[in-house]
This record gives structure tokens, C-alpha cells and sequence, in this order.
């Protein structure tokens, strides 16, 4: 078995092994999201948490993990009587991005509970878990059929596996732990509510703590065991530290006056739903159990709120997690009431020591003091800098002149206009991509449309196909009773139809003909409206813009709509229109993407008035444009083309670059949900036939 690295030997990140701990004294916190930049120490810090926590009571031989004391009665292995058990380890559960639904649910074997009537499963990863860890790295980008179970397993602390009316329940209750990068997208609400804390982490700028963090590094991976030998005593310390605050956890008791406090401030903040107060609840009084005290004090309540409150505040994608402590601390001293006062070793969350004291022989700490062990200096709070603010409402600053030489001056980015909501832009045909919410694909959700042989395991049975293979072999197979004999090659999988995410890259003209203030802010608002689109249906997203002379990738594709949407608001506009250049570009994004991604079909929203006037490449500037169109309706990419031309004279070249393209072409008006009806048949009218214009013109 490999040597995990000490929890107690992990550099700074005060915050994140505080609000593990927690969760290690009460379970009921509910969990934890670790958003934080890669290279982070984030699943080190989570894998070392498991050896900290105490040996868990099972039922011997019960693969489900059942508590002696009170054992499930609707367990598939049960009826268990109660008993003194056996201990394990507590278990630490990894869910792999791509997991499939059996590995995580379990899986039934179809072929005997329909030939012997016997219920033969397989337990998943969520019964692995039971009263342990769960743990999904990068769980941005878990699929949304495994985020269903995972939000119903952790709302009814059981997993229910049902495969046509053959079903199996057991207990599934654990600790949910979270890590993700933000830049690969974000989470879905639902999902996001059911972590009870959140935590923010980021690389040190300390020189000293860098290297001691490189030093520490490197020593574990010479001798890992040697180096987990330095650090025993300060996990024993801390393991025992963990079962005294377990046990004064049901001594402690929460006053009137604090969860007064908890419910202000949640109504300040205007979280949704009664969640947060609960979990604020549960996590101050953990914390008053971690620093050995038997009441809640109004520090607690502010820690409390620090981790439970900043990813419930979020409003749209496009918003950074944070909470306002100037505003935390007016609303916590606005409902003070008495409250008990520490003592001066009752310090709820005591400051670490300095960097030069992270040595092995130091941390630790007794269930006497308060805080986390010292195991190097973590960034205080004032130095870790501030999720930036969104620009405040105020108009935009007029645009600075031009140059002289017809649009060859570069103009200041301008504020995006409110988002609204968009028509469905969709993909023609049938795809098999990831699952999302767009265009129509072969998934393993959704309306049953056929049946076929199954390539390997079984998953979804069409019990009337696998009936009608059946039937006309039951006299050659001597059935006599009333019982179907069925064999491996009568099963039929079902094939079914949902919607798949697509990757949707954007094409934005951002040249002197889009500089007007008005009209590019009206620009930006309709793509981050697209944006927000993206993000609802499960997109992957890119962003290639053109102006000047050449075209750049501003954003490679990703599942991060919120970096996108940051730098459209950083778009300045001006100089000449590179159409062919943008257009290009964003051939060679498409052409790279089908390599890494075949499966995901792309969707190409161009965003320009038409105007086509320069660039690096020689010749005719629309006859370039008109080329490099050719080339993705020659590959049969679905295109939409928005017209942002205004004014009472239109050129309509926005409309010749959509037919050249083999797509559509809507204005920013007809973008709109509630002002045009039928703009996905449009955009599907568009791409019909594309491959004959093809050959006609190749002809």
C-alpha cells in the first residue's frame, strides 16, 4: 500500500485543513468544495485527511458498511443482527471523472433476475463510501447524469438502483469533498448547494514558504516512508484531538442569541433557501467543539459564515464566490447579544506560526488550544487578494479618438449590455457527444428510440426486444415452467435519445466598424447573453477575435464560460476588419478540437457586421473572407452568423458571409428568445443541403 503524505505536513492552506477538520469532527457540515488554481496541494491535502479520521464499527461480511449498533434494515446483504462489529479504516472513495453509472450506483445482472428471479448486485462506489469519504476530483466536469445521483444520494443519505423493476436500496451517507479548477468551468447549483463549505486556495507568494514547500516535497518523494515517520506524532496529536472534539460535540449548545446572528446574516447576504443557516449552524458548533469549548461564540458564527456562505451568494456564472467581511462584521455587531467570553486558551482560530517554525517537531496542537496545528505560515487574510468586483452600473467612458487613417486608432473596452435570454442555437443531425443540453444526440438518458446488441456490459435493457429475441426459442431451450429462459444473446440494450453539449466558438469582430460605444457594448451583450446560454446547456466554449491586421485565440476552448465572459469585457476594438484572418483562425481552433474531441460537434457563432477590409494576407479582402467560409461549410460546421450592421442603410454583407458559410444569419434583435419564433429550424434549414452546394461548387 502507498505511503499517503501527513496531513500535518502540508505548507500553509489554514483555511482548507480547518474546514476538513471540521468535517472530520461533524460529519453533518456536509462537506467540502476546494476551488483553487492547479498545482495547489488541493488532492493532497484531501488524500492525507482519511488517515486522521477514527476506525469505523462494521457488520462482518456486509459489503454495504453497516453500523453494528443500529444496522440497515433494508440492507441488500442484511438481515443483520445487532452486535459488537468489527473496525476498518475509515474510507476514502475516489470518483473518477469518468465513472460510469454502474460503477457508481452498482450494477443488477439483468440476464438473472429475468432467467432465476435472483437479485444479483454489484455494489458502486456510493456504497464503497457509506460512512467514509467520497471524494471526485475536478468534479466541474463530472457528468450530469452521476451529478443526479450524487445530489440524491446526498439528500436522502441512500442510493436507490432500479433496472426495469428489478431494484436494490442501501445506505449511502458520507462526506462529500470536492476539488476543481474554476478556469475549467463551474459547477452546476444544485450540486454547488450541497457542499456545506467552500475554500478558496491559492499558490503562496512567500518566497520561504515556496521553498518549504519544494523542500518537503522532494523529501517525501526519496523515502515517502521515512518522511511519514517524521511526522507521527503530530498526526496522533491531531487524530486524538479529533475524538475529544467528537465527543464534546454533543455538549455543545448553540444560544438564542447566536442563531440570531446565523439567520441575520444569512437574510443579509440573501442566500437562497434555509441550507445555509443550517450548515452555519452545524459548522460553528464544530468549531467551538475544535477549540474545546462547550458554547458558541459570535467568532464562530463570522469563521462559520467565511466558509458557508461565499459559493451560496452567487447569482450568475459570471460571478466570483466572496463575502463582504466589512458587511459580515456590521451585521454580526448589529444582533450581538451577551455571549460567553473566551478564555485566553479558548481562541477560536489563533494565528499560525511563522514560516521558520513548520519543522516536524512543531504543530500539533492539544484539544486545549484553538485553530489548526501549525505546519507552516499560511497567507493571513489580508494578504490574499480580493475576488475582483464587477465593474459598478455607471456609464461606459466615452471612446478615446481615433487616429487618422480610417479606423487605424485602438479604442478603451467598453461595459457589455445587460445579457438576455437567447433563442436555442442548435446543431442539425444526430451527435454522440458528452451529455448537455443542446442539440440531439444518442445518450444513455433519454427517450428510448430502438434497441440493439449489446457491445459490452448491459446497462439499459429494452425488456420487449429482449422478450421478442426470447420467445421463439423457449421449446428448444425445454422451458417448462412459467419462467422466461432467456440466454446472453436475447438481451437487447436499449438506444435512446437525449441532447448533447456541443462546443460553441465564438468569432467576434472587434475592429474599428464595431468601435461605436453603443453598438459594441450592445455586441458583448448579446455574446455574453450566448454565454450564459453555453453554461445552462453544458457547453464546452472559445473566443477568436479579429481586428487590425490578424485574428487571436483570446480563449482556447473550454467548460469555463466565466473566462470567457472576463475577457469579452476586456475586448478593445479598432483598426481594420481581418474577416478572413478571424475566420481562419477559427478553422484552425475547430480542426485541432476535432483531434482531441471528435465526438463533440461545434457550433460557429460569428459575430460582425460583414465588412471585410484588411488584413495580413494579399488580395481581395470579401474574396478572402468568402474562401475562408467555403472551408467550414466544406467540413460541415454549423454556423450563425450575427448581424450587428446598424443604421437606416444596410449592406446586407453580414447575410452573404452566412450563405458563403452554408448557415444563417440573425441581428442582435432576432437573438432574442421572445422577439423571433423557429431560429433553430432556421439555423438547421441553413445547414441542409450543404454538403450538395459543396460538390456543386467543387464541380
Amino acid at each position: 500500500m502507498s505511503t499517503r503524505y501527513p496531513f500535518t505536513a502540508v505548507v500553509g492552506m489554514d483555511d482548507l485543513r480547518l474546514a476538513l477538520l471540521l468535517n472530520a469532527v461533524s460529519p453533518a457540515v456536509g462537506g467540502v468544495l476546494v476551488r483553487g488554481e492547479k498545482g495547489t496541494a488541493k488532492s493532497t491535502a484531501v488524500r492525507a485527511l482519511a488517515e486522521l479520521l477514527p476506525a469505523v464499527p462494521v457488520v462482518a461480511g456486509c459489503r454495504f458498511g453497516c453500523d453494528p449498533a443500529s444496522p440497515d434494515p433494508g440492507c441488500p446483504d442484511g438481515p443483520h443482527e445487532a452486535g459488537p462489529g468489527v473496525a476498518r479504516p475509515a474510507r476514502m472513495v475516489e470518483l473518477p471523472v469518468g465513472a460510469s453509472e454502474d460503477r457508481l450506483v452498482g450494477s443488477l445482472d439483468i440476464e438473472k433476475a429475468l432467467a432465476e428471479g435472483v437479485k444479483a448486485f454489484e455494489p458502486g462506489l456510493l456504497a464503497d463510501a457509506h460512512r467514509g469519504i467520497l471524494y471526485v476530483d475536478e468534479v466541474n466536469l463530472l457528468s450530469d447524469h452521476l451529478i443526479d445521483h450524487l445530489l440524491d444520494a446526498a439528500a436522502m443519505g441512500f442510493s436507490h438502483v432500479e433496472r426495469e423493476g428489478v431494484s436494490v436500496r442501501h445506505a449511502a451517507r458520507f462526506l462529500l469533498v470536492g476539488t476543481m479548477n474554476p478556469e475549467e468551468g463551474e459547477l452546476r447549483p444544485q450540486l454547488l448547494d450541497r457542499f456545506g463549505l467552500t475554500v478558496e486556495v491559492a499558490a503562496s507568494r512567500d518566497p520561504e514558504q515556496r521553498v518549504e514547500v519544494v523542500r518537503r516535497r522532494l523529501a517525501f518523494e526519496d523515502d515517502p516512508a521515512a518522511f511519514a515517520a517524521r511526522w507521527t506524532g503530530e498526526e496522533s496529536a491531531l487524530r486524538e484531538r479529533i475524538v475529544a472534539a467528537r465527543a464534546l460535540l454533543p455538549q455543545v449548545t448553540l444560544g438564542d442569541a447566536v442563531l440570531l446572528q446565523i439567520a441575520a446574516t444569512c437574510a443579509a447576504f440573501e442566500v437562497d433557501g434555509m441550507r445555509a443557516d443550517i450548515v452555519m449552524a452545524r459548522t460553528a458548533t464544530a468549531l467551538a467543539a475544535w477549540a474545546g469549548r462547550t458554547e458558541v461564540t459570535s467568532e464562530d458564527v463570522r469563521q462559520a459564515a467565511l466558509l458557508a456562505l461565499p459559493h451560496r451568494r452567487r447569482r450568475s456564472p459570471f460571478d466570483a464566490p466572496g463575502l463582504d467581511e466589512d458587511k459580515l462584521d456590521e451585521t454580526l455587531e448589529r444582533f450581538r447579544g451577551e455571549e460567553p467570553e473566551s478564555g485566553p486558551d479558548e481562541d477560536p482560530d489563533p494565528e499560525p506560526d511563522g514560516p521558520g517554525d513548520g519543522g516536524p517537531g512543531d504543530g500539533g496542537g492539544g484539544p486545549d488550544g484553538g485553530g489548526i496545528p501549525p505546519q507552516g505560515d499560511g497567507p493571513a487574510p489580508e494578504d490574499v487578494p480580493a475576488p475582483e468586483e464587477a465593474p459598478a452600473s455607471e456609464p461606459a467612458p466615452e471612446p478615446a479618438p481615433q487616429k487618422a487613417g480610417a479606423g487605424s486608432g485602438e479604442r478603451a473596452a467598453v461595459k457589455a449590455a445587460e445579457p438576455f435570454r437567447t433563442k436555442v442555437l442548435s446543431v442539425p443531425g444526430l451527435g454522440e457527444g458528452a451529455a448537455g443540453r443542446r442539440s440531439r444526440a444518442r445518450t444513455e438518458h433519454g427517450r428510448t428510440t430502438g434497441s440493439t446488441r449489446p457491445r459490452g456490459a448491459l446497462t439499459k435493457l429494452h425488456l420487449a426486444a429482449t422478450v421478442q429475441a426470447a420467445a421463439p426459442h423457449q421449446k428448444a431451450r425445454g422451458r417448462t415452467g412459467p419462467g422466461l429462459v432467456v440466454r446472453r444473446d436475447d438481451l437487447r440494450q436499449a438506444t435512446r435519445e437525449g441532447r448533447e453539449g456541443n462546443l460553441v466558438l465564438f468569432a467576434v469582430d472587434a475592429s474599428g466598424s464595431m468601435a461605436a460605444r453603443q453598438r459594441m457594448s450592445a455586441v458583448k451583450g448579446a455574446v455574453l447573453s450566448l454565454l450564459l446560454d453555453a453554461y445552462q446547456r453544458r457547453d464546452k466554449v472559445g473566443l477568436v477575435t479579429f481586428r487590425g491586421r490578424d485574428a487571436e485565440v483570446a480563449l482556447p476552448p473550454t467548460s469555463s464560460v466565466d473566462a470567457a465572459a472576463a475577457r469579452l469585457e476586456q475586448l478593445p476594438t479598432g483598426g481594420r476588419t481581418p474577416l478572413s484572418a478571424g475566420l481562419l483562425k477559427a478553422h484552425d481552433v475547430l480542426r485541432v478540437e476535432r483531434l482531441r474531441d471528435p465526438s463533440r460537434r461545434p457550433l460557429l457563432v460569428v459575430v460582425t457586421d460583414g465588412r471585410a477590409t484588411g488584413g495580413r494576407a494579399a488580395g481581395d479582402p470579401v474574396a478572402l473572407a468568402a474562401r475562408a467560409a467555403r472551408l467550414h461549410a466544406a467540413e460541415g460546421t454549423a454556423s450563425v452568423v450575427v448581424d450587428c450592421e446598424t443604421g437606416p442603410v444596410r449592406l446586407g454583407l453580414a447575410g452573404q458571409l452566412a450563405r458563403e458559410l452554408g448557415g444563417t444569419a440573425v441581428t442582435l434583435d432576432e437573438l432574442r428568445a421572445d422577439s423571433i419564433a423557429g431560429l433553430v429550424r432556421d439555423v438547421q434549414a441553413g445547414q441542409t443541403g450543404h454538403a450538395a452546394r459543396t460538390a456543386r461548387r467543387a464541380a
